[in-house]
């Protein structure tokens, strides 16, 4: 059933959405200055989670996964117009921030991860830069980020950072801005970012400027899915070039949407990814990880998540012995779907799902990092 705010019938690029497939809450990004500041007492607007006395925050950062991701035709500026189900999960980060106030010289980041860059390339300090831009405020900030998500994945951990920092700058200041404020300047630093500002489970088009909140969501918050990575990642801008066209699914993505809908589970018949092949051409072990996860017989769906070089179980969070035997060298994380409530942040996963899948306490203070 749709939910009081859905719209039975979006227009997206053309095409009417089916009646039988809910999207909510459609959120395009806006030109730079158009849209409108609240106006809010800082007083008032003290997060309740994960605020400290100190007015240090500490924020879980999700990454996200792609249950179905089509390319659909190349732009004149460049760049392809995508349509991809989007799924924010329980795998993430830690983030502390503590102000410093506006007349430090500059924010400070650090970072358990050496290879991770701390300086202003950090997209989390892109977005701290933004959120000074837009709303003329001066606060610095210590940011102390505690890593989990590899880079190069196709998880979209570097823009669950800046949407993170986007999100507690807003919330430190006293809320001057929306959630759709920030999605709207969030396309200025980056494509994925603005998928965190939805309700966890989105679907994108566009360069995903288009972001529409999809109701009843394909997969429950208990689903269990198993990602693997091998220690090569895989740069976007290569997958990209050596992508056919012409090779591509010919699938219409609202009918996958409204498969997965209805299926309310992920199948591999409709789990499409257009990257996937030149991602495996690219990098040939990725083939090998999804058919021993695929063999095992334990999984609904395996498909690669984005751009690579994740591969994403979807109905089990056990490493199959097929993996587990072939390579000890994988990247692997148990994990869940998990959405958002307006006006929230992510939560971090309940303690006790992190005892049982084996994993230590996340959104916990980041401070000696």
């Amino acid at each position: 059933m749709a939910c009081a705010v859905c719209q039975p019938a979006v227009q997206a690029r053309g095409r009417n959405i089916s009646s039988t497939v809910h999207l909510c809450h459609t959120r395009r990004i806006e030109a730079a200055g158009t849209s409108r500041l609240r106006q809010r007492s800082a007083s008032a607007q003290v997060c309740r989670a994960g605020v400290g006395n100190d007015t240090t925050l500490h924020l879980f950062s999700p990454c996200k996964i792609n249950l179905f991701l089509r390319v659909e035709r190349r732009r004149p500026d460049g760049f392809h117009d995508l349509a991809s189900l989007f799924q924010v999960v329980s795998w993430g980060d830690d983030m502390e921030f503590e102000p410093l106030g506006s007349s430090a010289g500059a924010d400070v980041l650090t970072c358990n991860m050496l290879d991770v860059p701390t300086d202003s390339s950090n997209l989390a300090i892109k977005a701290l830069d933004l959120f000074r831009r837009k709303t003329g405020s001066r606060e610095r900030y210590r940011v102390g980020l505690r890593k989990r998500v590899p880079h190069g994945a196709g998880l979209g951990g570097g823009s669950g950072n800046a949407a993170t920092a986007l999100w507690a700058a807003n919330q430190l200041a006293g809320r001057p801005a929306a959630d759709d404020d920030l999605l709207a300047w969030s396309g200025e630093i980056g494509s994925d970012i603005s998928v965190f500002f939805g309700s966890g489970c989105s679907y994108c088009t566009g360069r995903g400027e288009v972001v529409q909140d999809v109701r009843p969501v394909p997969l429950s918050t208990n689903t269990p899915l198993l990602l693997v990575k091998p220690p090569a990642g895989l740069p976007t801008p290569a997958v990209f070039k050596r992508l056919d066209l012409e090779r591509c699914s010919r699938e219409d993505p609202l009918r996958l949407l409204q498969g997965l809908q209805g299926l309310r589970r992920a199948s591999a018949a409709l789990c499409v990814n257009d990257l996937q092949a030149p991602a495996f051409q690219l990098l040939e072990e990725l083939a090998e990880i999804k058919g021993r996860l695929e063999g095992s017989g334990a999984f609904d769906a395996v498909f690669m998540s984005g751009s690579g070089s994740t591969v994403v179980g979807v109905g089990s969070d056990a490493v199959p012995d097929s993996i587990a035997a072939w390579r000890q060298d994988l990247f692997l994380a148990p994990a869940r779907p998990v959405l958002r409530e307006e006006g929230a942040w992510y939560a971090a996963p309940a303690p006790e799902l992190l005892r049982e899948l084996g994993v230590s306490a996340v959104a916990q203070p980041v401070g000696g990092i």
